[in-house]
Parts: C-alpha cells; sequence; structure tokens
C-alpha cells in the first residue's frame, strides 16, 4: 500500500521522499514514480532512538514537508502465553514508535510547511481485534488513538492527523496467507462480512491521497475505514 500511495501521489505531483529498510525495493518503486525531485531514504524503522537523525537528512535534502504518511508495519502471530516482552517491543517500535517519533521530529519549527497532514496506515483489526495478534491489534489501537492527541496538540499550527484502517487488502501478505490457508482464506472475508470483498491497494491510497490533500481541510482525529463495509456489520 505504501507503493501504490507514492506511485499516486507523484501522478498528482508530489515530490515524494521514500524511507524503507531494503534500498532496492526503494529504487524499485522510485523507477515507477511520474516526475522529478523524488528521494530515497534507505533506513530500519526499528532503530527509533536514529530516526531524528534521519529526519535531520532529510529536512537537509528536500526543505520543509506538506505531508507525512507511515504505512510501515509488521505483524505477530503469537498466543497470549507465547508471546514474551521481546516480541511486543519489536511490532510496537516498527508500528507505532517510529510514528511518534517522526511525528515529534517533522513537527519542529521549520520543518513543515502550512498545512501539514500527517497518516497513519492502522488496521480494522485495532477495532475488530484478532485472536493470537495482541501485539499487532494493539499497535495499531494505539495509532488510532494518538492521531485524536496530535490533532488536538497541533490544531493551532494548522496540522492535521488522521489513520485509515484498511480491511482485508490484496497485497503480497493477503496472497501468502491465502496461499498456507486456501480456500479458508476467502471464507474468512466472507465471515468477516467484507461486503464489498477484497479491496485492492488503490483503494487505500486513494483514501490517503485525499487525507493529504486541501480537499480534506476540516478532517483530523479520525480513522476512517477502507474495509468494504466490514465495520458496518
Amino acid at each position: 500500500m505504501g507503493a501504490e500511495t507514492a506511485i499516486l501521489c507523484s501522478q498528482l505531483g508530489a515530490s515524494v521522499i521514500l524511507v524503507a529498510r531494503r534500498e532496492e525495493k526503494l529504487i524499485e518503486v522510485k523507477e515507477k514514480l511520474e516526475g522529478n525531485g523524488h528521494i530515497i531514504f534507505p533506513f530500519d524503522l526499528s532503530k527509533v532512538d536514529e530516526i531524528e537523525g534521519l529526519v535531520k537528512s532529510i529536512i537537509t535534502e528536500s526543505g520543509a514537508l506538506d505531508g507525512f504518511v507511515h504505512s510501515a508495519g509488521i505483524s505477530s502471530t503469537r498466543p497470549l502465553k507465547m508471546l514474551k516482552p521481546s516480541h511486543l517491543s519489536e511490532v510496537m517500535n516498527i508500528n507505532f514508535n517510529s510514528f511518534v517519533e517522526i511525528t515529534r521530529c517533522i513537527t519542529k519549527k521549520n520543518c513543515f510547511n502550512d498545512g501539514l497532514s500527517i497518516v497513519g496506515v492502522s488496521s480494522i483489526s485495532s477495532t475488530l481485534g484478532n485472536q493470537t495478534k495482541t501485539a499487532y491489534c494493539a499497535s495499531k489501537a494505539a495509532m488510532d488513538a494518538v492521531v485524536r492527541c496530535f490533532a488536538k496538540e497541533f490544531a493551532k499550527d494548522g496540522v492535521r492527523a488522521n489513520t485509515v484502517c484498511p480491511g482485508m487488502i490484496n497485497t503480497d501478505i493477503y496472497e501468502k496467507f491465502k496461499d498456507n490457508a486456501g480456500d479458508s482464506y476467502d471464507a474468512e472475508v466472507r465471515m468477516y462480512r467484507q461486503y464489498l470483498g477484497l479491496g485492492e491497494p488503490a483503494d487505500v491510497a486513494e483514501v490517503i491521497a485525499f487525507l493529504l490533500s486541501n480537499a480534506s481541510r476540516f478532517i483530523t482525529g479520525s480513522n476512517i475505514g477502507v474495509d468494504g463495509g466490514m465495520l458496518s456489520s
């Protein structure tokens, strides 16, 4: 979903800054972007203590920011009796702590332009929960909660913060689970009553692009479901 969002934003005229752990993946996505001025920064977001240095490098090279999308995330499938503090910390660092730290750094003076929009990619799991995914669901619920804090704290600065909460989306991760589960995974989509069927990355990217744009100038502190009607069940 992050790659799809970057491509769409470039098509809409944005200069895109890509951050991810694997440099080869960054190069691959950058080659698909339209226009010029795009930058890549290979970085492991689990190294939360080093994020401030990353942001300083980004601002030095690109200037003040207009938007920030946090789409990095990992999952951990473990029954609670097997969930150790180290497992919880690993998921929280990438899914939540890095989001908070990047936001802290980019909301400093001279780091953002008027109308900065912050978008976190959460999950429908933050609301529904999911057995054996305690760490993942907790990290996404924390993201949903913290954007309400950001919205109130930074409203005076003209900064908005929201999350999108995708349901089941046709990504590589979905295909991996489907291969392992077979027909049972398609049955799970139906069981959760995702009435519009399986979503596509573009469905999420278009909502993110809307939240980044001035068209959403009066939306902040919201958790927006992109779930094919799942939450209406």
